[in-house]
C-alpha cells in the first residue's frame, strides 16, 4: 500500500511539472515564422524569426522580469551585425560578420532598455 501512495504521489509531481511548461508560440508573418518561448511563469523569455527553420533577423532575450539581456541579429542561421549583450551589469557592443565576431566594446549604458 506505501508503495502505491508513493508511486501516485510521484506520478501528481511529474504531472504538475509537465502542466507547468509553457509550449512556445509560432505565429507566420510574410515569409518568415515569429517564434516566442517563454518562462516557466509565463514572462517572455526569448522572441525572434526563422527564415527556412534557420534563425533570421531580430531576436531579443529577456530575464525573468522582462528587462532585455540581449538583441542579437541572424541572417539565414549566420549571426551578422552589431549584438548587444547585457552581462554582470555591463553592456558589450559584439560585431559579427561572416558568422565570426569582428570587433568587441564595453559601452558605457547599464541597460539595454533604450535599444
Amino acid at each position: 500500500m506505501k508503495k502505491i501512495k508513493i508511486t501516485l504521489f510521484m506520478l501528481f509531481i511529474v504531472s504538475i511539472s509537465f502542466a507547468q511548461e509553457i509550449k512556445p508560440k509560432f505565429e507566420k508573418e510574410g515569409g518568415l515564422v515569429k517564434a516566442t518561448y517563454f518562462y516557466e511563469t509565463g514572462e517572455v523569455k526569448q522572441q525572434g524569426f526563422f527564415k527556412e527553420e534557420k534563425l533570421h533577423s531580430k531576436w531579443i532575450s529577456y530575464d525573468k522580469s522582462g528587462n532585455k539581456t540581449t538583441i542579437a541579429f541572424y541572417q539565414n542561421g549566420q549571426k551578422t551585425g552589431t549584438w548587444l549583450v547585457l552581462n554582470d551589469g555591463k553592456v558589450k557592443q559584439i560585431k559579427y560578420g561572416l558568422n565570426k565576431i569582428i570587433e568587441v566594446k564595453n559601452l558605457k549604458d547599464t541597460s539595454l532598455a533604450v535599444y
